[in-house]
């Protein structure tokens, strides 16, 4: 089966956030070259196909946490200088409004740097004709609930792929702009979706569905070769972030077959 042209608005119920453009269906020859242009991967040969989904960038946001603790006494010391020239009340309503703030970005950063894993691995087992998602399902901005890993198998048929693309201006007037892909699964012979989990952010695009696509549909030696990286787990000594944060860890029997030929 081959691609028809695309059509001019989202084909799923809901479409995705910041939707653009759906991409060929997994069952059909892709539109683009298949090109896995999102780094080196974790895993191929004629079983399963697995891609990292790098996280959040480790080593930073310490830096950000240590200097939102002291925050507080740095700034505090401008206000306890300049005392006089103040009136009480004034220094309580700093005080209840810079505490609060340090005390939310501290925990905040120090528990993206702790307690989310380095990746999000994400298989396709060629076998099986089934796809397996390691999701860390958590809220940005509520560091103080719990967190926690999602890993999910769908078949293969129910996946589609959405690009999507976001600008938002900040505080100083400068334009930021994010893309990527989503994968979206849908119930059985319908377009609505059930769940959704991404592909990548700033890099994947349709070459990388047709790369994943192609895996799936005539397997590896139809693949351009790619480069294998060392195992997520294997991290750099000198990183304390990464070496402290939740190692990548499959429920068994998830990982048996995301691994194996039935």
């Amino acid at each position: 089966m081959t691609a028809g042209p695309p059509m001019k608005g989202p084909r799923l119920s809901p479409p995705c956030s910041g939707w653009t453009a759906d991409l060929p269906r997994p069952d059909v020859v892709q539109r683009s070259a298949p090109d896995l242009d999102i780094g080196r991967i974790n895993h191929l040969d004629h079983v399963y196909l697995e891609i990292p989904r790098p996280g959040v960038k480790k080593g930073i946001l310490l830096w950000f946490g240590l200097l939102a603790a002291f925050s507080p006494v740095y700034v505090g010391s401008y206000v306890v200088a300049g005392w006089q020239d103040l009136s009480v009340l004034n220094i309580l309503s700093f005080a209840a409004l810079i505490l609060p703030v340090s005390i939310w970005a501290f925990f905040l950063f120090m528990k993206m740097e702790l307690c989310l894993p380095n990746e999000e691995p994400i298989r396709f087992n060629l076998a099986r004709q089934r796809v397996y998602a390691y999701n860390c399902r958590y809220r940005w901005w509520n560091p103080f609930e719990r967190w926690h890993i999602v890993s999910v198998a769908y078949d293969w048929s129910q996946v589609r792929a959405e690009c999507w693309n976001k600008r938002a201006i900040t505080a100083q007037g400068a334009l930021i702009m994010k893309w990527g892909v989503v994968l979206s699964i849908v119930e059985p012979g319908t377009n609505k979706v059930i769940d959704r989990f991404p592909l990548s952010t700033m890099g994947a695009d349709e070459f990388a569905w047709a790369y994943i696509c192609t895996y799936m549909q005539r397997g590896p030696l139809a693949c351009s070769p790619a480069n294998l990286r060392r195992d997520q787990n294997d991290v750099p000594w000198y990183n304390v972030s990464m070496r402290l944060a939740p190692k990548v860890k499959w429920p068994a029997d998830m990982d048996l077959e995301s691994r194996t030929a039935p």
